[in-house]
């Protein structure tokens, strides 16, 4: 019995010497948090999707109070919540120019074929790193969905073989582009502009080959365009939206009707 207490004293003893120490260090090497730090994470989402540049909203709540990352660095932010981190930090909060995923490619199943079967992880990075040349035209879609994987916020489908984003639903984080291994996708302004589905800089008889939708870098749309919006480089088409006044002529003379809007 008197064993027991021993014990017992002994870890008790051990037990208040730790939290002494604890406590000790705690305060000898405690870091004072700036308060605008914490209001400001309040402020944010909370989603960590890395879409700033930071390693999550406690690293860019971190940043804005320090002046390294503007108000509006995050770009899922709200306009009210924006607003209330430019009052935290006493500067005007004006919100960042909102972006929306395109996917550089239209060749569907009907479109286009693939050129073998694909039997291993249903992810397109797996099937980029099998080594395989799954599809026929060596720069469109895969289909297997990596983008609507990484898409937290359920704006990336994939149907008839071929990604696609809901302008509606797609915040811009641009979680997508990052994990699609053939960068078929573009963060692009999220206006009424026009924009060329396709990626392919092959020559036009050899895009036929492979693909009906693809550009074959004809500059019918160019020669259409009365704004300068549209050039030609490298055999693919290229839409400046800042030009574009969604007229819509180069989509109708397109002959691959590959050029839509963005929310079409």
């Amino acid at each position: 019995m008197q064993g027991i207490i021993i014990a017992t004293l002994v870890v008790g003893v051990v037990g208040l010497l730790i939290g002494i120490a604890l406590v000790a260090a705690g305060k000898k090497f405690y870091v004072e948090v700036d308060a605008r730090e914490t209001a400001v994470r309040e402020e944010l989402p909370g989603n960590n999707c890395g879409a700033c540049g930071y390693a999550g909203c406690d690293a860019v709540a971190a940043a804005i109070v320090k002046g390294e990352a503007p108000v509006n660095a995050c770009p899922v932010n709200t306009q009210e919540h924006l607003e209330r981190i430019g009052e935290i930090m006493g500067v005007e909060a004006d919100a960042a120019a909102r972006r929306i995923a395109l996917v550089k490619c239209s060749g569907d199943c009907g479109s286009t074929s693939a050129k073998c079967n694909y039997v291993g992880i249903d992810d397109c990075r797996a099937a980029v790193l099998a080594g395989l040349s799954v599809a026929s035209c060596s720069y469109g879609c895969l289909g297997y969905g990596s983008c609507v994987k990484a898409c937290e916020f359920g704006a990336m489908r994939v149907k008839d073989g071929v990604a696609s984003a809901d302008p509606e639903k797609c915040v811009g984080c641009g979680l997508c582009a990052a994990a699609c291994p053939k960068g078929l996708i573009e963060m692009v302004p999220a206006g009424d502009a026009m924009a060329v589905r396709c990626a392919s800089r092959d020559r036009g008889p050899e895009v036929k080959k492979v693909c009906t939708a693809g550009c074959i870098g004809c500059k019918i749309c160019m020669k259409q365009c009365e704004y300068d919006a549209i050039c030609v480089e490298d055999n693919l088409a290229r839409v400046d939206a800042e030009k574009c006044t969604n007229c819509g002529k180069c989509a109708e003379k397109c002959p691959s009707k590959v050029i839509r809007g963005l929310r079409a």
